[in-house]
């Protein structure tokens, strides 16, 4: 029976979820994920737990932040002063926003402090700094 190894395009089944049992993400009411590895599409640490699995085999993997979405980073963290929102919003701790970057693409943003003038905004990805557990089921190689 074969194995995956680089290269190869997958289709794997899986739940995230953080240290505390919490799920932040499961392919299981929806299509597997496919992906080929080494193309750099997924975290490095998901990539690698895959090597190697049979089809139907089943595993739970650790994730360090290191190998997922990095640490959190202070300088992506950004005061914004509350006139430059858009009237209608009324900023809460951990709401998301989008920023338009200036060649037009999106940036998401998430409000970590609200102040009496101004909010402060983070643009670190919302897992970076969490370690992650993932349960993987490889359902094909393809």
């Amino acid at each position: 029976m074969s194995q995956v190894k680089q290269n190869d395009t997958v289709r794997v089944h899986y739940t995230g979820k953080l240290k505390d049992g919490q799920i932040f993400d499961s392919s299981l009411e929806r299509e597997p994920l496919e992906f080929t590895l080494g193309q750099g599409q997924l975290i490095p640490g998901f990539e690698n737990g895959v090597i190697d699995m049979k089809v139907n085999e089943k595993k739970t993997i650790e994730i360090p932040s290191n190998e997922a979405y990095g640490d959190v980073q202070e300088e992506l963290f950004m005061e914004v002063p509350k006139s430059q929102l858009p009237q209608e919003i009324e900023p809460k701790v951990g709401m998301g926003l989008v920023s338009k970057n200036p060649d037009g693409s999106e940036r998401q943003l998430r409000v970590a402090e609200v102040k009496d003038e101004a909010i402060v905004v983070d643009a670190n990805h919302p897992l970076a700094g969490k370690d992650l557990i993932f349960e993987l089921e490889l359902v094909e190689i393809k």
